[in-house]
Formats: C-alpha cells, sequence, structure tokens
C-alpha cells in the first residue's frame, strides 16, 4: 500500500488537480488531507478537504457527478496530485463541466 504520509511533510493540505482521462481536460482543483487521500484510495472516488465548511466531501455524493479513478500521480515533489478519472456530469459546482471556464486577458508577446 503506498505511503500517505510522505506526501504530507511539507503542509497538511496538498493539492490534487482532477483531470478527465478521455479528454486531458483540467476538471478542477481541490485540496486533500490525510484522510481524504486515504479514503480515495481505498474507494476508487475522488473524496476532498473542504477548507471553506471545515469537513471531508466525496465529489459528487450529492449531485450524482461522481469521479471515478483511472489514476494518480505525484508530481516530483511528492506534494501535488494529479488525478485522472471518468467524469460523471459536471465537475463544477456551477453546472459547468470544467470548473475552469473564466477567460483571463493578458498581455501577449509584451503589446
Amino acid at each position: 500500500m503506498i505511503d500517505v504520509e510522505k506526501y504530507f511533510k511539507k503542509a497538511d493540505l496538498i493539492p490534487a488537480v482532477i483531470q478527465e482521462e478521455s479528454t486531458g481536460e483540467v476538471l478542477m482543483l481541490a485540496y486533500m488531507n490525510r484522510e481524504s487521500m486515504q479514503k480515495t484510495l481505498e474507494t476508487g472516488y475522488t473524496w476532498f478537504w473542504s477548507r471553506s465548511r471545515q469537513e471531508l466531501w466525496n465529489k459528487g455524493a450529492t449531485s450524482g457527478h461522481l469521479q471515478k479513478i483511472v489514476s494518480i500521480k505525484g508530481d516530483c515533489d511528492d506534494d501535488t496530485l494529479l488525478i485522472k478519472v471518468i467524469q460523471t456530469g459536471a465537475a463544477c459546482h456551477t453546472g459547468s463541466h470544467s470548473c475552469f471556464f473564466n477567460d483571463i486577458e493578458f498581455s501577449k508577446d509584451g503589446e
């Protein structure tokens, strides 16, 4: 079994980037603590720590918009996860498929 503790040497929460396996689209970013990571590994579905509610939450438990895990990778520093999922329904609480839909304008080539 995986050593969950190695991911929490720097902080009590780690970011988890959730990506749709079939398209590569980034769906959301959420945070995991030790317990949510352990539940994720045990169940095969995503569990996170809600920073605003200060509680564990199973993505899709109330909406039915579940995230079935296909793979999990740790980054080179063991402090961020990339989780590829099969997404049922919308990933975003707004009803959008992805949480990343707000365009931000920026200067291209210093223009």
